[in-house]
């Protein structure tokens, strides 16, 4: 480790910073997501700096008392080799305490991940495509009365609940990011956020009952969000959406380890697709 670094905790035009970093990786993160990262867990994101530029990150978002999860690990391309990526990583850890951790990592390094005792469950697919663009009457915009059943929801579906994260996830900034709620016989079965990116709008969570209600909400939101592709993670367990996005056309250009390290959390088939890699 350089004498001269130091890792510490970021603040949020620094996370702004590091989102570049993971759009130049490929991730192409949402182009309002620094807020919103950092309303989860303010104290859970790192950076580690040589002369005070900075060359590498990490976050470890506590999003409640027994889980965590792990993103925007990046080392910049030309600081790799020297240790500096590993000594943030092994920094920013400390702040999940005892919690279950888990991640969305490329295979790549999934030795690696393993080594600090993260264990894969699964994969996460990246798919990118359009899909028919179809205005639904079951679907509507979020509005504040609807949060406490969307935090339902999702908890049931990812096995744990994110306040804080979905306080600010579920907040709609016009043209950026709008949450659509899918709403049978009166009460509230599914929704979607979806965010724009500097390349296409991603579509995360869907949270829905089946494939044709996760159907009807990707559809609807293909109406308002027209221009490049729709990009959605999902699950690989997820047969039934994967099958109906490939055969729309989508392609899947990369796909992730789901690792953990302690308990994993136990989902359910709700969870049609991810948020997003960076928070899970």
């Amino acid at each position: 480790m350089y004498s001269n670094a130091v890792t510490r905790t970021m603040d949020r035009s620094e996370l702004k910073t590091v989102l570049s970093w993971a759009s130049d990786e490929g991730w192409n993160p949402g182009v309002s997501d620094a807020d919103v990262f950092h309303a989860a867990d303010a104290g859970g994101f790192f950076l580690t700096c040589v002369d005070g530029a900075p060359v590498a990150s990490v976050s470890v978002v506590n999003h409640d008392s027994e889980n965590s999860f792990l993103g925007l690990y990046i080392c910049r391309p030309e600081w790799r080799g020297k240790g500096l990526g590993f000594a943030t990583w092994q920094f920013g850890i400390k702040h999940a305490g005892s919690r279950s951790v888990g991640l969305d990592g490329v295979p790549e390094q999934e030795s690696n991940y393993s080594k600090s005792g993260f264990v894969k469950t699964g994969s996460s697919l990246r798919h990118e495509g359009r899909l028919g663009a179809r205005k639904s009457h079951k679907v509507r915009s979020f509005e504040r009365k609807d949060f406490s059943a969307l935090m339902t929801l999702d908890g049931r579906a990812n096995g744990f609940k994110r306040y804080r994260f979905l306080e600010a996830w579920l907040t709609e900034e016009l043209g950026k990011r709008e949450t659509r709620v899918l709403v049978q016989d009166g009460t509230i079965r599914g929704f979607a956020t979806w965010r724009a990116c500097r390349d296409g709008t991603k579509i995360g969570p869907i949270i829905a009952p089946d494939l044709s209600a996760s159907v009807e909400l990707i559809s609807d939101i293909a109406v308002v969000r027209s221009d490049g592709p729709l990009i959605i993670d999902v699950p690989e367990e997820n047969g039934e959406l994967r099958r109906e996005l490939e055969s729309a056309g989508f392609t899947v250009p990369f796909v992730t380890a789901r690792m953990y390290r302690g308990n994993v959390p136990e989902t359910r088939h709700t969870l049609q697709a991810i948020a997003t890699m960076e928070l899970g």
